[in-house]
């Protein structure tokens, strides 16, 4: 009777996977991850009695994108009470002073992972080979494997054991088009390498679809969810909260 009591009562536990910083080869910019797609999935999580892990893919200090940051000057991100609730806890704050790196994870573990976006993922995601497999690993282990925004950069390469992609068979989103055209045209130059709807959609057997610009909005199909932009962090982590459970 205890033990099935101690399995019934263990808190389910996520690993969320943040963006170290980085600069732009694009614009020359430091990059980061998005304030918003830590938090509002992170509070997500913690209500619903999750025990949440915050790593990074190679560890150490991390930064966030200006523009994410509700006291940046651009005001872009000022309406943001929940990341600026985190920002100034020293409690949560110390969660990002100096991050473990993603080596010697076991997906048996956890219960989901959950990779956050920001500018940094296209630059640092896209082509880290440990983070790919990682997510993988997750994936074919049957663990919800979540991933967000910029962070969808990992699903345009990753592959499975079997040399498929991922995504084969798989209906998905990632930051679209339309919203880099505005995130461009709101500062005046290009600002990704690549933009990951384009990418997405010469991909043969997938299906990536996106909603309207920056509307809540991710997609679960089977254990993989995935969400649109900065504002579906929170839609993306229910997501995987129904699908994990309490």
């Amino acid at each position: 009777m205890t033990a099935n009591l101690n399995i019934t009562d263990r808190k389910k536990k996520v690993l969320m996977v943040v963006a170290n910083p980085s600069t732009s080869t694009q614009t020359g910019w430091p990059v980061g991850f998005w304030w918003a797609e830590l938090t509002h999935p992170y509070w997500a999580f913690v209500e619903a009695g999750y025990e949440v892990e915050i790593r990074s893919p190679d560890g150490g200090p991390l930064q966030a994108d200006s523009f994410s940051d509700p006291e940046d000057d651009s005001g872009y991100s000022a309406h943001d009470i929940v990341s600026l609730g985190f920002k100034h806890s020293p409690t949560h704050a110390a969660l990002l002073a100096d991050t473990p790196s993603i080596e010697g994870v076991r997906p048996d573990d956890y219960d989901a992972i959950f990779l956050a976006g920001g500018q940094s993922p296209m630059f640092t995601f896209v082509d880290h080979q440990a983070l790919h497999q990682l997510v993988v690993d997750f994936y074919e282990a049957g663990k919800v494997t979540a991933l967000v925004c910029h962070a969808t950069s990992v699903l345009l390469h990753a592959r499975r054991s079997s040399g498929e992609r991922l995504v084969t068979g798989k209906t998905w989103t990632g930051f679209a088009d339309a919203e880099e055209r505005f995130a461009d045209d709101f500062v005046g130059q290009r600002l990704q390498p690549f933009w990951i709807e384009t990418e997405a959609r010469k991909l043969e057997g997938t299906n990536f679809v996106v909603d309207q610009r920056f509307r809540p909005f991710a997609v679960r199909d089977g254990h993989l969810i995935t969400g649109q932009q900065q504002y579906s962090g929170a839609e993306a982590a229910r997501l995987l909260i129904d699908a994990v459970g309490r």
